[in-house]
């Protein structure tokens, strides 16, 4: 059934002046139709200079992020029946917004660069691959499933506040490999995420549990992080 939504959006454009603004647009759209298919239709019949990220349109990229009625979302996992029919939209927030709902994820990414994420491991390479375990590899299934999309970190107060933190994204991704039983760099690992503004900094306030779109407990797992971290000495000061 196709009903009448209103999408109200939050527009940034350098440009201009001044440079943001809300516009509304009332489209028809199905039911099972998602935000993403809202925002496609605004762009091709109405308005071609709005703009925004997409690129899977399936859940698997992140490109899509953004805050959609007060919570961070993908658009392409956000069913319009869902949703009341005024839909407020809004690039994510505490990153530089470069143009309407794209924002500049550099700073993202910068952390995630931070705790080294990919596997390390010195020893002799076998033929073949490095065998691990069904169990080992469980332990790590989770955190496998991230895919990046900025919204835990964007949703989190420490980073709000404090733009040097770490984040809950790159510390999940350094559970990834410390807990990875092909790795060998642990403690560097847990070196580079125990300063000033890393694990520490984490107060489990859990809003990064409820925005993830693949659904990982990204707390537990920082939690499990901070147990590994007094195993090994890393208490927040020098080992």
């Amino acid at each position: 059934m196709e009903k009448y939504y209103t999408f109200r959006i939050k527009r940034y454009l350098p440009d201009e002046d001044p440079p943001q603004r809300w516009d509304e647009f009332r489209i028809k759209l199905n039911s099972m139709e998602r935000v993403l298919d809202g925002l496609i239709k605004i762009k091709e019949t109405r308005d071609g200079t709005l703009t925004f990220r997409k690129s899977c349109a399936h859940g698997v990229c992140g490109s899509c992020a953004m805050k959609i009625n007060g919570k961070n979302r993908l658009a392409c996992q956000t069913l319009v029946k869902d949703l009341p029919e005024v839909i407020e939209i809004e690039p994510l927030p505490s990153l530089p917004v470069i143009k309407d709902l794209v924002v500049d994820m550099t700073l993202f990414f910068e952390k995630n660069d931070k705790v080294l994420p990919y596997l390390i491991n010195d020893e002799p390479a076998p033929e073949r691959e490095r065998i691990q375990s069904p169990e080992d590899q469980h332990k790590i299934l989770e955190s496998i499933t991230c895919i990046m999309c900025g919204s835990c970190t964007t949703s989190c107060p420490v980073f709000w506040a404090d733009k040097e933190y770490l984040g809950p994204s790159a510390l999940l991704k350094a559970y990834r490999f410390i807990f990875d039983s092909r790795d060998r760099a642990t403690e560097q690992r847990l070196e580079a995420i125990t300063g000033e503004h890393g694990l520490w900094r984490c107060h489990s306030i859990f809003n990064c549990v409820e925005v993830c779109p693949k659904e990982i407990d990204i707390t537990k797992h920082i939690l499990k992080l901070k147990r590994q971290a007094v195993k090994k000495g890393f208490t927040g000061g020098e080992k």
